[in-house]
């Protein structure tokens, strides 16, 4: 049995490998007009959502951004310091906070299966950061909020993308590897025959 000290410590390092992976991944982007790139960031940020859970998701996303806030050149690019948050990509970095909870409570509410994964990412990993990204966006650049959200629209194939990849990977990880999950058992439900 563990003690509670040692469960901390297990917690501590599944949030700072997470932090870590939505670092890495953002290490190569595609930069398109409106200031806003493509990148995989938002992967990281989904499989934090599936395999951490609504409580310790959101904490290795607020890591990484305490980290860009300090200057660390930890966001898309290599970008870091105050100046994140208050351009047109500060909404859609408020909204990984929010698109983990809502991930991590979609996917963790019971047996993990692929449905569920699936909707997690796109609910909260897409429609969620969305959400906070797409008002944020348009205010900073002064555009109006129709053309923004017309504009993002050419993120959702590649979003969509990491939604399958986010639960692929996660199915694989929950039976290669269980106790990434946390404390509590982690059941697959089993495919169907067709």
């Amino acid at each position: 049995m563990t003690t509670p000290r040692r469960d901390i410590g297990r917690d501590l390092a599944r949030v700072a490998v997470f932090a870590a992976l939505i670092v890495v991944l953002g290490t190569v982007t595609v930069p398109l007009p409106g200031g806003v790139p493509i990148t995989a960031q938002t992967l990281g940020v989904m499989l934090a959502g599936t395999v951490l859970g609504p409580r310790r998701a959101p904490l290795a996303v607020l890591l990484v951004l305490v980290l860009a806030a300090i200057g660390l050149p930890v966001l898309a690019g290599g970008r870091g310091g105050l100046g994140v948050f208050v351009g047109p990509t500060a909404g859609y970095l408020l909204g990984w906070v929010a698109g983990t909870i809502v991930i991590g409570l979609i996917v963790h509410r019971a047996r993990i299966t692929w449905w569920r994964t699936a909707l997690g990412a796109v609910v909260g990993g897409i429609l969620v950061v969305y959400a906070f990204g797409i008002p944020v966006q348009a205010l900073v650049l002064g555009v109006d909020l129709a053309p923004t959200a017309l504009s993002s629209l050419v993120f959702l194939p590649g979003d969509l993308l990491k939604a399958a990849a986010a639960t692929v990977l996660t199915l694989a990880l929950v039976r290669a590897y269980p106790p990434a999950f946390g404390k509590r058992p982690v059941v697959v439900a089993p495919a169907r025959a067709a």
